[in-house]
């Protein structure tokens, strides 16, 4: 029987479970959410989005990344930028908007982000980092937690090392509340394994100060192994949730000392999409809507028994009105399911999905 999971504190927000759904640019808008906490998700992030964009939006795009709904709560906010004046408006309007907590993006580890001075190029810049916690601390109602998402690094130097480190403990003397690493450094992005050694040695280092652990989260499995393997006081699950919502409640089924529940059924699944277009129909509207889902599509096809061919039906999708006709094509007869196979870094390199 395994120990029983503490739950997860972040700052003034109690998550009874700390297995979590990280923000995933292009992916965790409110209807992937939505769909991930009537699952099992005790907690999400919204989609990344960028400082600029949050003070200059308009109605239509605001209504995409700054829907939050009573339902939708404990929920935080992630920003993305490169201009320390701008972070701290655009957090206070993500706070007005209802996000429960504003977190700040230090990993994203895409060319063009790093072209722009933004996500994981801050990890080689300590001070415009840390002034950006200060400035979304200082805009940000105190009953609203701060919090950061970083990568181990630029790349393996010491140089790197010592500036993780620097920022890690200046974010939280700046008041953030909970600092999520990833295992893997921005020059790798998503090839290569994630070093969880390096994620036991961080949480050692902060002792009682709040850490979460993020990469090679596949099944709920590996969730509570790197629990257990590196002391993290929870995890994020980013690439591993995409098409597989059903890994939050299966991670509490494990945790609870149950036997890991079977894959969704066929039947499981068509409902679960079914419900995840409408979901996504109420912000993107009916002729945008089939463009949004087409790549979730792509990936609930993973639990099918013949996920190949589910794939390419979903692929040649172009239409909204052929999303029933792939449903009802391959979807209309019950079976088990598959859990979905972990991505190889071959994959993990054409894909580039911004988990971070």
């Amino acid at each position: 029987m395994p120990s029983p999971l503490s739950p997860l504190r972040i700052g003034a927000i109690e998550i009874d479970f700390p297995v979590v759904q990280a923000a995933l640019s292009g992916y965790s808008d409110w209807a992937m959410r939505r769909i991930a906490r009537r699952l099992g998700a005790p907690y999400a992030l919204c989609e990344v989005v960028l400082d600029r964009v949050v003070l200059q939006a308009r109605r239509k795009n605001r209504l995409r990344f700054m829907r939050v709904t009573d339902d939708d709560h404990p929920v935080g906010g992630q920003l993305m930028g490169s201009d320390p004046a701008e972070f701290g408006p655009a957090a206070a309007e993500l706070a007005k908007a209802g996000y429960d907590a504003i977190d700040i993006n230090f990993g994203c580890p895409v060319k063009k982000v790093l072209g722009r001075c933004r996500g994981g190029f801050l990890l080689s810049q300590p001070d415009v980092a840390l002034e950006i916690v200060s400035r979304v601390r200082e805009h940000v109602p105190s009953d609203k937690p701060v919090t950061v998402k970083m990568r181990r690094g630029i790349d393996d130097s010491q140089e790197s090392r010592d500036r993780f480190f620097t920022i890690f403990d200046g974010a939280f003397a700046r008041g953030a509340a909970a600092i999520t690493v990833h295992g893997r450094t921005v020059e790798q992005r998503y090839v290569g394994p994630s070093r969880w050694e390096f994620l036991r040695e961080v949480k050692r280092h902060a002792g009682s100060r709040v850490v979460l652990g993020s990469g090679d989260l596949f099944t709920a499995a590996d969730c509570l192994a790197m629990i257990a393997e590196t002391g993290v006081d929870g995890v994020t699950v980013a690439r591993g949730a995409i098409g597989n919502p059903w890994i939050f409640a299966q991670a509490r089924a494990l945790a609870a000392g149950r036997p890991l529940p079977p894959p969704p059924t066929v039947y499981e699944q068509r409902e679960v999409i079914r419900e995840h277009y409408r979901l996504a129909e109420e912000i993107y509207g009916p002729n945008a809507c089939g463009r949004q889902m087409r790549k979730f599509g792509i990936k609930y096809a993973q639990l099918h028994p013949q996920s190949r061919q589910v794939r390419d039906a979903f692929i040649a999708v172009t239409r909204d009105d052929e999303w029933p006709r792939v449903l009802d094509a391959w979807y209309a007869v019950d079976g088990p399911g598959c859990y979905p196979p972990a991505p190889s870094d071959a994959q993990a390199a054409a894909e580039c999905v911004d988990a971070a």
